[in-house]
């Protein structure tokens, strides 16, 4: 009786051993944190940053009273900032430059990467 416990016992130690999780989707699931630069558009990729980390302050209506006049809803403001380097310098606190968002954390890597791409490829109304 004893050795068909320890029998058992064993067995259901070795099947259970094989339930272990070792798929790569379970390992490294996916977080959603994929940066994907593969095409960088003005339309696509650049306004949906600047809807949601910038305007609050700099849209036409509210950058005299919180954002220093500096105005970034339309095309022809962002190029004019992107051109002269202050978007860039700006939102990836190079030195010189007043940190955006202010008063907030830092964009995320991906979006500054994202913005750095569209400028260093002409800054187009794509």
């Amino acid at each position: 009786m004893k050795a068909l416990i320890l029998i058992a016992l064993l067995a259901t130690l070795y099947l259970a051993q094989g339930c272990y999780y070792n798929s790569e989707e379970f390992l490294f699931p996916d977080t959603g944190n994929d940066c994907d630069t593969t095409i960088v558009t003005y339309v696509q990729s650049v306004v949906p940053i600047i809807q949601n980390n910038c305007l609050s302050c700099h849209s036409n209506t509210s950058a005299t009273a919180l954002g220093g006049n500096v105005r970034l809803e339309e095309y022809v403001d962002i190029k004019l900032k992107a051109d002269d380097g202050k978007l860039l310098g700006t939102i990836s606190h190079a030195a010189g430059f007043v940190p955006m968002p202010q008063g907030a954390p830092k964009l995320q890597e991906c979006n500054i990467a994202i913005i750095r791409l569209w400028i260093e490829a002409g800054a187009l109304n794509n």
